[in-house]
């Protein structure tokens, strides 16, 4: 679509054509579905040929599961909490800085363009509404760039190890969206090390999630 990110007129809308549809049931058209919990639908033009410029997302989580590490390469999001509480995490690539907001109803949260982001919820559930800026926003998922960059590039480019890496992202063979995936008990093993992991601060040994 040719006209599709901002648009500052009605140019898309003719007279001649008579008023064009401006009424949708977005829940037809389902972005990803985890469960029925953990699900989220999409309006874009592609529903609704007169919205150019903007699209919405309505996404609901329950605890345990999060909204990928993600990007957007066209369009910024406006992160806005219905129900619930979620941690929306954020990196600023020009401060080289991570940001965690918690947000409940009534607060929201703006992602730029291009920034690395995902979202937690707090609550058992959580609600929210997500606007993007571009009627054909597209996203990069942390799982397809995970999965489908061959892994000697993290060893030539991190000092990692190629098949330590392979190991370790094995279990992601699709992109994820809403995780975790619904088989991942391979997984479990892992988390419960994670928690009790540690980390070296300036040589001061902290638990991983003091830091």
């Amino acid at each position: 679509m040719s006209k599709s990110g901002f648009v500052p007129d009605n140019s898309n809308i003719k007279k001649s054509s008579g008023t064009p549809n401006l009424s949708v049931n977005y829940k037809q058209n389902v972005l990803f579905k985890r469960n029925d919990q953990n699900i989220a639908y999409q309006l874009i033009s592609t529903q609704l040929p007169a919205m150019l410029g903007g699209a919405f997302v309505d996404l609901y989580m329950t605890k345990g599961h999060m909204r990928e590490p993600h990007w957007h390469p066209n369009a910024w999001e406006l992160d806005v909490v219905v129900s619930g509480e979620v941690q929306v995490s954020v990196l600023d690539p020009d401060t080289s800085s991570m940001h965690n907001y918690r947000i409940k109803e009534g607060e929201v949260v703006f992602i730029p363009m291009g920034w690395w982001h995902w979202i937690e919820p707090l609550s058992e559930e959580a609600h929210l509404h997500l606007f993007f800026n571009n009627d054909q926003f597209e996203s990069t998922e942390g799982s397809d760039v995970l999965r489908l960059t061959p892994t000697i590039v993290f060893q030539k480019a991190y000092g990692v190890s190629a098949s330590e890496v392979a190991e370790a992202i094995a279990p992601i063979t699709d992109t994820v969206v809403i995780g975790p995936p619904n088989d991942h008990s391979s997984y479990k093993k892992g988390y419960e090390r994670d928690e009790k992991a540690v980390i070296k601060i300036n040589e001061k040994v902290v638990r991983a999630e003091d830091k």
